[in-house]
């Protein structure tokens, strides 16, 4: 008896063992997407430095679905260029064009007017009430590149949530049920 239940005892450290490393193998993966994710926050300037259009609001050049990497310089923003802001009041960034841009001559600070390639009228109806002009501090970064349509997968899981937690349910009982 003494050598099954060593045995027993064998198997339950053994998988009490797995299950550990495989805890630490899914911290470490958390870990360095944090770890990316701030370092590529402190490469970019940008507080977001990849985000998705959500909307069709700047079509035909950008497509709802396509993930934009932004960076943030210390230049001013120029017409044309194409900004991702926040407005206060606003949980969601919007991606828009700079069409006018204002310096003011004492500090060359510049106030911005944006608005949607796709739309008839600028966004001062966006902005915060009395709000005509964006400030820096609105301004989250200037497009500098990005991927077509990847993004989908971000706009499906915000708009139907329970394909978000099927797809966390089985990422996480697949590093559960690995042999590695």
């Amino acid at each position: 008896m003494g050598f099954i239940g060593d045995t027993v005892d064998s198997i339950k450290s053994i998988k009490t063992r797995q299950l550990l490393s495989q805890a630490i193998t899914l911290g470490m993966i958390v870990t360095s997407a944090l770890i990316i994710w701030k370092a590529l926050i402190c490469v970019t300037g940008s507080e977001s430095p990849v985000v998705v259009v959500l909307s069709e609001s700047m079509e035909p050049g950008f497509q709802r679905g396509d993930i934009l990497f932004l960076r943030m310089t210390k230049e001013p923003i120029r017409a044309g260029e194409i900004v991702v802001f926040s407005v206060d009041g606003r949980e969601i960034p919007i991606v828009h064009r700079a069409i006018k841009v204002h310096e003011r001559g004492d500090t060359k600070e510049v106030d911005v007017l944006t608005k949607g390639d796709n739309n008839d009228i600028d966004d001062i109806g966006l902005y915060a009430e009395g709000q005509l002009w964006l400030h820096r501090h609105h301004i989250m970064g200037r497009a500098v590149g990005f991927l077509p349509y990847v993004g989908w997968v971000t706009i499906i899981m915000t708009e139907k949530p329970i394909i978000k937690y099927i797809l966390i349910g089985a990422l996480g009982l697949l590093v559960i049920t690995s042999k590695d």
